[in-house]
């Protein structure tokens, strides 16, 4: 209803070639040109990167990242007796591999690979084989392209002359597509008209993805691979290790037809590794210049998803992490994102100044990690066990799309960098909700995996953790916890409501939030109150 309100008209692009179309889980989804056998030159396999959060004897020949949640269509191999199929192990994403014996595993007929003696929860295998198939995984981008071009300008179509302005939204592996679109410069139709006048890439963070290569799966988003390659930033730079200069949307200024683009990320995306490469220099380490087209807003405290009002340390995907997931809801702060890119497209009204880390509010992720040691009840990730991007070299045909797997690490990881952190551990470097900004809590981008899933340590995708102040005085120097507690802060619950209050109206004020959300914004406020101090004497 939101949508439709605003006079907007919906229309899905099912532009991924591996999305589940099972009678329990019918998606819709592109139906790609294959590439011929003979075509496939030179040979070359895929990488699969498996990691599950239970003991198995077998698993399918998909993506998991996301667990069952995804059920992403299998990837059969060509032969299943190829001789040329590896399958490593290791503990951490970046630990030496053991290549475990072609003789202790095999491909089941089921689509599935299985190994000897099962595979463990937690640990991380990377199995190298060449598919059956070869999708032309990159139509997808095309597709997207020209549904947006049919609908504007088609004249047998149902919106024939009721589109003015087509909008582009993604979030998380959607926005990523989005970015490699405008990487490709893909923004122009057959006929050389603009077919987005504005993106809104949520949640995207520095990356793309694997689009437009051979053998890509289009889900796959921790594994060191095309995504993951430089540049980051949208306008030129050069790479220090590579010596390449090249920006995100050189092709698309080169070509013309270039949108109005907001980006929209959390504190996820920047403590997997990428999300502030797409501000900085990566030589100098400094902020650059965002072009005239670009706003950008980092939601600070936030995890990838939604939180919800639930104390739990489970997740969708089957996994657990060792702190209870956050619990923010930044909703009202994308609902006005997203009108706020609509008046810039339709009306040429300037949004509101970008907010992300900049200048002294950015801060590289080990100095974060530092500060955080002090808050009780708060772990931490392992350094050695945290994922971040790194120059690679995926071969001679690289440039066709065409990998050599598994990629050689050709140096050390790009810099890191996270917001700078408040005492109470909280993000200072973009917009913050209400509940974020008069806190009750500490809340974080990041949630360590639990032993019971394996992989202790080790960044758990996409969570977020939420650690509430201490109640009162006492409470807070029995722990030892550096932070105000409750009663230091707030007369009561209808105190620190007030405040809420206060700054929601100055978010509104400033268009970072609607005005229609304003109550909204004490309502999530009041609940996430509620439930971090549910059962305490003080109210």
């Amino acid at each position: 209803g939101f949508l439709f309100n605003n006079g907007l008209t919906v229309a899905w692009a099912g532009w991924q070639w591996d999305v589940p179309r099972t009678t329990e889980h019918i998606r819709i989804g592109l139906a790609p040109p294959q590439v011929p056998v003979l075509a496939r030159t030179p040979i070359s396999q895929m990488q699969l990167r498996l990691q599950i959060n239970v003991d198995a004897a077998s698993i399918s020949l998909t993506d998991h990242h996301v667990g069952e949640l995804g059920m992403h269509e299998p990837i059969p191999t060509a032969d299943v007796d190829d001789p040329m199929a590896r399958l490593l192990v290791r503990k951490g994403p970046y630990d030496p591999p053991e290549e475990i014996l072609r003789e202790n595993w095999y491909f089941g007929p089921n689509e599935h690979i299985h190994l000897d003696g099962g595979f463990k929860a937690g640990s991380i295998y990377d199995v190298f084989y060449t598919p059956r198939d070869c999708p032309v995984v990159g139509a997808g981008l095309l597709a997207t392209r020209d549904l947006a071009s049919f609908l504007r300008y088609g004249i047998n179509t149902p919106t024939a002359g009721s589109i003015d302005h087509v909008v582009g939204e993604g979030q998380s592996q959607c926005g990523r597509f989005l970015r490699t679109y405008l990487y490709l410069g893909l923004n122009l139709d057959e006929a050389g008209r603009t077919a987005i006048d504005g993106i809104l890439a949520h949640i995207a963070g520095g990356r793309r993805g694997e689009f437009n290569h051979r053998y890509g799966q289009p889900s796959v988003q921790p594994t060191s691979s095309f995504g993951h390659l430089f540049p980051f930033s949208d306008l030129s730079q050069k790479d220090p290790v590579s010596g390449t200069t090249a920006g995100l949307l050189d092709r698309q200024i080169n070509k013309g037809g270039l949108p109005k683009i907001f980006y929209t990320d959390t504190s996820s995306e920047y403590w997997r590794g990428d999300a502030g490469l797409s501000h900085s220099d990566i030589g100098s380490g400094k902020d650059v210049v965002l072009p005239d087209v670009v706003r950008r807003y980092f939601f600070s405290g936030t995890q990838h998803g939604v939180g919800v009002a639930k104390w739990s340390d489970r997740t969708l995907f089957g996994s657990q992490g060792q702190n209870h997931m956050n619990v923010i809801d930044y909703r009202p702060l994308y609902r006005a994102a997203l009108l706020n890119l609509l008046a810039w497209v339709r009306e040429d009204i300037s949004p509101p100044d970008s907010r992300y880390p900049t200048g002294k509010d950015r801060i590289r992720r080990e100095d974060a990690l530092e500060a955080l040691q002090e808050i009780p009840g708060l772990a931490l990730p392992g350094g050695s066990a945290m994922t971040a991007v790194y120059p690679m070299d995926l071969g001679p045909d690289a440039h066709k799309g065409i990998g050599k797997m598994p990629p050689v690490l050709a140096a050390e990881p790009y810099p890191c960098w996270v917001s700078a952190l408040d005492d109470d551990g909280n993000e200072i470097g973009g917009v913050a909700m209400p509940d974020i900004a008069v806190p009750v809590a500490t809340h974080t981008g990041f949630n360590p995996r639990h032993v019971n899933t394996g992989g202790a340590g080790q960044l758990l995708e996409y969570i977020g953790s939420t650690v509430p102040f201490a109640v009162d005085k006492q409470v807070r120097e029995a722990s030892g916890d550096p932070r105000l507690s409750l009663a230091e802060r707030y007369d009561d619950r209808n105190d620190y409501l007030r405040k809420v209050l206060a700054v929601a109206q100055a978010l509104a004020a400033e268009r970072y939030i609607l005005a229609d959300d304003i109550d909204l914004c004490v309502e999530i406020a009041a609940t996430r109150y509620d439930i971090c101090f549910a059962g305490t004497q003080w109210r």
